[in-house]
């Protein structure tokens, strides 16, 4: 009887009671979710205005006024010359970020090999009609719906020999006799 009650004393304190009621607990999980609303409006309003900063500093307006032909192809060689450089800059960036990728990608693989733990995705049963699967099989060759029933090589059947079923008693009548049983044995072959 002690085990019986060890067991319903061990059992009691592996089922803990939360020390915060249910209802206490969606009122601090409503209050923290208004506050990460606000502070996520927050900071969108703040990149905003960063961005704006940064665009006013690095391109100032343009004062096109009072300037000669010259001036203003001249500025537009200048304007063409820092496009370039930008977009050197930027095809630069680009192709560091997708190596740092693939080499992020290859280590973490490893990883997972080492732990011997494969993570396998999660997949959907997804229903496809005959006519979709076609179209993603056959890509831009099946337009219409295929009919299946007219490709198919049509076999004839040789038709069995039938044996016309006369009335037995004809049948009586014509093997009574030496006549009839010549025929039985002679077979249906013989005359």
């Amino acid at each position: 009887m002690s085990e019986a009650v060890d067991g319903y004393i061990i059992g009691s304190f592996l089922q803990k009671k939360p020390k915060i009621s249910a209802s206490r607990r969606l009122f601090l999980k409503t209050k923290i979710l208004k506050k990460a609303s606000v502070l996520l409006a927050e900071e969108q309003e703040q990149k905003k205005i960063d961005r704006e900063q940064a665009l006013i500093e690095r391109v100032p307006p343009l004062k096109l006024s009072g300037l000669s032909i010259q001036d203003i192809q001249n500025l537009c060689k200048e304007l063409h010359q820092k496009i370039d450089a930008v977009d050197e800059e930027r095809y630069d960036v680009e192709s560091k970020v997708g190596k740092n990728e693939k080499e992020i990608a290859d280590l973490s693989h490893k990883v997972f090999e080492l732990k011997g733990k494969m993570k396998r995705p999660a997949l959907k049963r997804v229903r496809v009609s005959a006519d979709a699967m076609l179209g993603a099989l056959l890509g831009a060759k099946h337009k219409e719906s295929i009919d299946f029933k007219a490709n198919l090589k049509t076999v004839k059947k040789e038709e069995e020999k039938k044996e016309e079923v006369t009335d037995w008693r004809k049948n009586v009548d014509a093997m009574s006799g030496m006549e009839g049983r010549k025929k039985l044995f002679a077979g249906p072959n013989a005359q």
